[in-house]
C-alpha cells in the first residue's frame, strides 16, 4: 500500500486536476506511482465512467463500473484499478481537501460516510453530464482568465457538482446524515481511533454523555457508539494487514492495541479468524 498526498501537477491549478484515463495514467507515471497498486490517497478521487467496463477495489469491496457510473473514494480510502484504464473511457477528478466551496462544506459533503457507485438516470443524469462538461472544458480552457478568477470557476462547477451527486439518493435527514452531535463523534474518532477505543474518553473530550454519542450514532448509522469505534479500527487492521507487510503485533500496537493477545481476541471476535489467518486468505496464501 501506498500513501499518496496530493500534489499538483506541473501547470494545474493548485487544488484540483480533471484528467481522461489515459491523463491520470500519465499522471501517475509523473508521479511515480502504480495506479494498479493498492494506494490511501490522501485526496478525493471522483470517477465517471463514460464507456467501457472498469474493474475498481475500494476498501476490500469490488465494483464493476459501466456506462454511466460514478464513483466517489473519499481521502484515507485504499483503492486499486483492477482493470487496464485504456479498456474503458472516462474522466476521474482529483480534488484535495479543503478545495470544496463553502456550501459544499457547509453541507458536510466531504465527511458523509462513503457510498457505492452510482448510475444517474433523465434530468440528474444530464444535469451531472453537463456539468462534468462545462467542469473539464473551463479545466483545459480557461479562457483568458486571470489564474485566481480561473480557480474560483472551477471551484464553483466543482463544488455544484458534488453537490448533485451527493444528493442522487434524495434529501437527507438528520437520522441519514447525523446531527452535530454525530459528526463531532465521526470526525473525533476519526483523528483518535489508534489512540482510544473507549466511548467513555470521547464523551469526555466531546464533552456528552456516553448515552447521547450512544443515540446520535445508532440514529445515524444503526450502530452504537462502541460498534462504530471498532468498525473503524477493525477497516484499518484490515488494510494494513493485507496491504503491509507489518507484523499482526505491529498492527495491533499501532491501533492502540495493549498487547497482541488483546488485539487478536479483538480481531477474531469481529472477524472469525486470527489476523495471520485473515492476511493470508486475503493474500491467497493460506495453506488448505
Amino acid at each position: 500500500m501506498t500513501d499518496v498526498p496530493y500534489t499538483s501537477s506541473v501547470g494545474a491549478p493548485p487544488g484540483v486536476e480533471v484528467l481522461d484515463f489515459p491523463g491520470l495514467l500519465a499522471r501517475a507515471a509523473g508521479h511515480g506511482v502504480d495506479p494498479y497498486s493498492p494506494i490511501r490517497a490522501a485526496f478525493h478521487e471522483l470517477i465517471a465512467v463514460r464507456s467501457g467496463v472498469l474493474e475498481y477495489s475500494l476498501d476490500f469491496t469490488e465494483h464493476r463500473l459501466g456506462e454511466g457510473s460514478w464513483l466517489w473514494a473519499r481521502p484515507g480510502q485504499v483503492h486499486q484499478f483492477r482493470s487496464d484504464l485504456a479498456a474503458a473511457e472516462g474522466v476521474v477528478i482529483l480534488i484535495r481537501p479543503g478545495f470544496l466551496g463553502p456550501a459544499a462544506l457547509t453541507a458536510d459533503i466531504a465527511h458523509r460516510p462513503p457510498q457505492g457507485p452510482l448510475i444517474p438516470e433523465g434530468a440528474a443524469g444530464d444535469a451531472l453530464s453537463t456539468l462534468l462538461a462545462l467542469l473539464a472544458g473551463e479545466y483545459r480552457r480557461p479562457a483568458n482568465l486571470p489564474p485566481d478568477v480561473h480557480i474560483e470557476v472551477l471551484r464553483h462547477l466543482l463544488t455544484a457538482l458534488v453537490l448533485r451527486l451527493a444528493h442522487l439518493r434524495g434529501p437527507r435527514s438528520d437520522a441519514e446524515t447525523g446531527t452535530e452531535v454525530f459528526r463531532r463523534f465521526r470526525r473525533a474518532v476519526e483523528d483518535g481511533y489508534t489512540r482510544s477505543h473507549r466511548v467513555e474518553d470521547y464523551a469526555r473530550d466531546l464533552r456528552y454523555s456516553v448515552r447521547t454519542l450512544t443515540r446520535a450514532t445508532r440514529a445515524a448509522t444503526g450502530r452504537g457508539a462502541k460498534r462504530f469505534i471498532d468498525d473503524r479500527v477493525l477497516l484499518e487492521a484490515k488494510r494494513l494487514l493485507v496491504h503491509t507487510d507489518l507484523s499482526a503485533t505491529a498492527v495491533g500496537e499501532r491501533l492502540g492495541f495493549p498487547d497482541a493477545t488483546v488485539f487478536t481476541k479483538f480481531f477474531r471476535l469481529r472477524v472469525g479468524e486470527t489476523p495471520t489467518a485473515f492476511r493470508d486468505t486475503a493474500r491467497g496464501t493460506r495453506r488448505p
